[in-house]
């Protein structure tokens, strides 16, 4: 298995969006957000300079969106493709951004939905809760 990251280029913000949403549905629905606003809050928040996708084996498989702020960088969302999750690409992509982080001496901060299975993955991964609103966990794993 070879997992690799790409800069994104433009055109992947249909895939990303797609995969975006095939992933969130349930928590908008869970949540009772205004979809029409979910999909105008992501193409203001998707930036192409902030997204790698995440390609196993040639093959596009999924994306995450990170940038630096302050002593940390933070990940604003990580998503693979339901036919390749649970085989190990996002604990993969994860180690891979917590390691390229640390060689800078930098946290890796992340704010997850409370219902989101993938907390268990953060949490494997070092991560500790720093706070919470009634939404979400906002989680920090320091340097080293």
């Amino acid at each position: 298995m070879q997992i690799a990251l790409r800069p994104a280029r433009p055109q992947d913000f249909e895939y990303c969006s797609a995969l975006y949403f095939a992933e969130m549905d349930r928590f908008i629905d869970e949540l009772k957000l205004d979809r029409a606003a979910q999909v105008a809050s992501f193409r203001e928040r998707w930036h192409v300079t902030e997204v790698r996708l995440i390609v196993l084996d040639d093959a596009d498989t999924g994306w995450l969106q990170s940038r630096a702020e302050g002593d940390a960088v933070f990940l604003a969302q990580i998503f693979v493709d339901r036919p390749c999750q649970c085989r190990g690409i996002g604990t993969a992509v994860m180690q891979r951004l917590i390691a390229e982080a640390a060689a800078a001496g930098l946290a890796v901060t992340l704010g997850v939905i409370k219902a989101n299975p993938t907390l268990r993955l953060y949490q494997r991964l070092g991560f500790q809760t720093t706070h919470e609103d009634a939404r979400k966990f906002y989680m920090r794993r320091e340097p080293g």
